[in-house]
């Protein structure tokens, strides 16, 4: 190993699950060995996404393997590689892919087993080892902590609008609220050429959402039908093509309420609870398609970056930028909902 790397680094983990963030812990630890196949990476940014708050707590549904270094959204450099490593030199800029496993087409069960920060160890310390293939290129426009964003919630919101029937210009879409997948949604469906219409409950938020390209805003705390309404915003009031659902049990009955015939209704969020009051009949009295989306491949992540390049997109992080050791302030910050978009960590 390079003199330059140092034989130990900080990193949080996370020792269990507990009723708020007390086993989450700022550590020493070793930097990880580099196998024949695999990248060493200096990593530079990082992001939180609503997962990274519900796995200490113990509400994650999906596969877990604790103790494991927190997070799953990271940017860095490149500093050293396996021997049979062809695709990486050192110097190069690179993005992590949320689950390793999943290359291409549809995810499977031991794709959805290799999410960072879940069940591999993820992004929140100083240097992490990666196979080469999970990570991609980063985009030239893009400073580390805008770039760490794109690993999660980016993904999700390529995958919802690309995954099955992919946006076209003219269509409508109909984002949630003002977190990270939906203000990723906005800005590929306008750069697609479609119409957005979001929703929000303050008006300070409505105003940001107008400057990112929103053609129409609901104050789904004015307006409680808010779906019906996004419907009338429609040509010939058919309904929107594309929901991005993050409320859950909260939204639901509204995004239906929104749907075009043979539109779709991805499903990335359970912010509003579990349990929608609406039958899963509702899909076929709607015609439309119910999906759930669980991020996204990395020939996905290499599309959506090569796009967010040709588009100049850029990632919307809240103001307040926390650092490495700084971490569970910034999870306190976002469980506070103090934030508008993605909150970042700059890693020294």
């Amino acid at each position: 190993m390079s003199a330059s790397i140092p034989s130990s680094q900080k990193q949080w983990l996370v020792q269990g699950t507990g009723k708020k963030l007390e086993t989450l812990v700022f550590q020493d630890a070793p930097i990880p060995k580099v196998g024949d196949n695999d990248v060493l990476v200096k990593l530079r940014g990082a992001s939180l996404n609503f997962r990274d708050l519900i796995i200490p707590q113990g509400k994650y549904p999906f596969p877990l393997d604790l103790p494991v270094v927190a997070g799953s959204d990271g940017a860095g450099e490149v500093v050293a590689v396996g021997s049979k490593v062809t695709k990486w030199k050192a110097g190069d800029k690179v993005v992590t892919l949320f689950n390793q496993g999943h290359q291409s087409g549809p995810v499977d069960v031991a794709a959805s087993k290799t999410g960072l920060g879940g069940c591999i160890d993820g992004t929140l310390r100083q240097y992490g080892v990666f196979n080469e293939n999970g990570v991609v290129r980063m985009p030239d426009n893009l400073d580390f902590v805008e770039a760490a964003t794109l690993t999660c919630a980016g993904l999700t919101s390529w995958n919802a609008l690309y995954g099955l029937k992919p946006v076209k210009k003219g269509e409508t879409v109909l984002v949630q609220g003002t977190g990270g997948v939906s203000l990723f949604a906005l800005q590929f469906a306008k750069a697609a050429g479609a119409t957005v219409i979001a929703t929000t409950s303050l008006a300070e938020k409505a105003e940001l959402l107008k400057k990112l390209g929103a053609d129409h805003v609901i104050n789904y705390r004015e307006d409680p039908n808010w779906g019906e309404t996004a419907r009338k915003l429609t040509p010939n009031g058919e309904g929107v093509e594309h929901v991005i659902e993050v409320g859950g049990e909260s939204t639901m009955t509204q995004s239906l309420a929104a749907i075009k015939m043979e539109g779709i209704i991805s499903i990335i969020g359970l912010l509003g609870g579990t349990r929608p009051k609406d039958s899963i009949m509702e899909a076929l009295s709607r015609v439309c398609v119910i999906r759930g989306v669980y991020v996204g491949s990395r020939t996905q992540l290499e599309d959506m970056v090569k796009a967010t390049e040709e588009h100049n997109i850029h990632p919307v992080v809240d103001k307040t930028v926390f650092t490495l050791d700084q971490a569970k302030e910034a999870y306190e910050y976002m469980l506070a909902q103090k934030h508008f978009g993605k909150v970042g960590i700059k890693i020294e």
